[in-house]
């Protein structure tokens, strides 16, 4: 294959989506593909010669935004034969060859369960000029196996696990997910080391439900114990994880965050609804006084934790008196932000055929009341750290105005959002660096941190994260963006056992 062929993997969904993505654009760099965004501006074709959408079947539009896609290429494809589309992801493995019967333009269609599979499939459908669809209804390889081509220089993804042996009525990811299969704990310590290695400073481990890890080899501890192993892995600053279930997170977990300094004093707990009688119709296995009282203990042993959560409205036979219970339950857990969904009907679903969907009008209304009531309650939380000193680990572009305001952005510790100003003739920090500065005014969505043009503190620290960084802008072609080198899958190996836990630090609740 020339050289000169391109790619574009297009991800729709959330953070394990984000890392699948970066799954399958190292395996097309590995059979010779080219990153469309690495080709000078001057030189970049309108459109890669081949085109990935990993998708999402989460949310009720997610078919929608795909067919609207794939009809603004179709022009393109028309246009030019030998241009291949790809659709992978949640909705492929739900709507399998229906995408090709409503989009014959497609070349191949492939699941969630073999992402490994997609350059084969490009050169059988390329040899057969015929479409090619290959769902598999169980994991073929974990995906970790496979090569990797990363966003980032300084942060990385590593998947724990995958799937989910939860029953929730609203959702359709364990039906195209599978059930929960979990990695051993030597092989993702080996991955986080080698990203370490390569320069990463910050790890986020990923699972569909985080703290179950464990559960396939028996150990129910398993989570906090990998939490505590982070922990000594020297170089790693950052550890965050997404996301947990409220049902099955245990006081251990707790202490391991609190315990374990380079566990990151964030927590994202999803809620979903504040009404017992909703969420027992959600069959989510916990209830508003369980998951306060989880909020509790994390303040207990982590103060200054910064706490974040989903949440749905309308879901089938919500009451404006199950509404109320999920404001009360929203102002009581002081989140920090929130993630904030209509109901929407996800064929296939319990929740689909339940009686008692609520008007559109109705939950809007009530979308609306929460939304208010949210950023009301985030403002507050973060006028609070007004004056306090925040580590900000340096971002590219996180900041869609920074170039107006002259500022860089990053996140705190506690993973809130924080924009910055560089006092004149001071160090500029690289993407990766830390920089330590005071909140100056917090704004509903992120902190303003001017104190060092202020005459107060600003002070940079130079990482291994920043050096990997200012590696990859060395050479190469203007205007080509640049990311890291593919990474080589992690082998299968051994699993040394995980460390015990100090005495007094395991409590696990029900």
């Amino acid at each position: 294959m020339s050289s000169t062929k391109t790619y574009d993997v297009r991800t729709h969904g959330c953070q394990m989506n984000v890392h699948d993505s970066e799954r399958l654009a190292g395996l097309l760099e590995t059979a010779g593909y080219i990153d469309l965004a690495a080709v000078p501006e001057t030189e970049r074709p309108d459109v890669a010669d081949v085109v990935v959408f990993n998708t999402c079947a989460v949310r009720e539009n997610a078919a929608n935004k795909l067919y609207g896609n794939l009809g603004q290429l179709r022009p393109a494809k028309q246009a030019n034969p030998d241009m291949q589309i790809a659709v992978g992801g949640c909705l492929a493995q739900k709507d399998r060859s229906t995408i090709v019967e409503r989009a014959p333009w497609v070349d191949v269609v492939f699941g969630t369960h073999n992402v490994g599979s997609l350059p084969a499939l490009l050169d059988r459908a390329r040899h057969n000029k015929a479409a090619e669809v290959e769902i598999l209804e169980s994991l073929e390889t974990f995906p970790s196996t496979l090569p990797t081509r990363r966003d980032s220089a300084y942060s990385g993804w590593v998947s724990i696990s995958v799937g989910c042996n939860n029953t929730c009525t609203f959702c359709i990811v364990p039906a195209l997910r599978g059930k929960e299969k979990d990695r051993r704990p030597g092989e993702i310590l080996a991955e986080i080391e080698a990203l370490v290695a390569q320069g990463v400073v910050e790890i986020t481990l990923l699972g569909q439900n985080v703290n179950t890890y464990g559960v396939e080899f028996g150990d129910r501890l398993a989570f906090g114990k990998l939490l505590r192993s982070c922990g000594q892995i020297e170089g790693l600053e950052r550890v965050r994880f997404t996301s947990p279930h409220p049902a099955a997170f245990t006081d251990d977990v707790i202490t391991a965050m609190a315990e374990t300094p380079n566990v990151m004093p964030s927590l994202h707990m999803p809620l979903q609804s504040g009404s017992d009688r909703v969420l027992k119709a959600m069959r989510r296995s916990y209830r508003s006084t369980k998951f306060l009282g989880i909020l509790d203990r994390v303040r207990a042993q982590i103060p200054d934790a910064a706490i974040t959560t989903d949440l749905i409205v309308g879901f089938p036979g919500e009451t404006e008196e199950d509404f109320q219970d999920t404001l009360d339950v929203v102002r009581a857990s002081r989140f920090s932000s929130a993630f904030t969904f209509q109901y929407s009907i996800r064929p296939g679903t319990p929740a689909a055929e339940m009686d008692g969907q609520v008007p559109k009008e109705v939950v809007q209304e009530r979308f609306d009341r929460l939304i208010a009531l949210q950023e009301e309650v985030s403002w507050a939380g973060n006028r609070e750290l007004e004056g306090r000193e925040v580590e900000v680990l340096v971002a590219p572009g996180e900041g869609r105005k920074d170039a107006e305001t002259h500022r860089l952005s990053g996140r705190a510790r506690d993973n809130r959002l924080v924009h910055f100003a560089v006092p004149e003739g001071a160090e500029v920090p690289r993407p990766g660096d830390a920089v330590t500065v005071a909140v100056t005014y917090g704004a509903p969505h992120h902190l303003v941190a001017d104190s060092g043009v202020q005459g107060g503190r600003y002070a940079v620290r130079r990482t291994a994260g920043g050096d990997a960084w200012a590696a990859l802008q060395e050479g190469g072609t203007p205007g080509a963006v640049k990311k890291p080198a593919v990474s080589l899958g992690i082998p299968t190996i051994g699993a040394p056992p995980l460390p015990d836990v100090p005495a007094g630090a395991c409590c696990p609740t029900d």
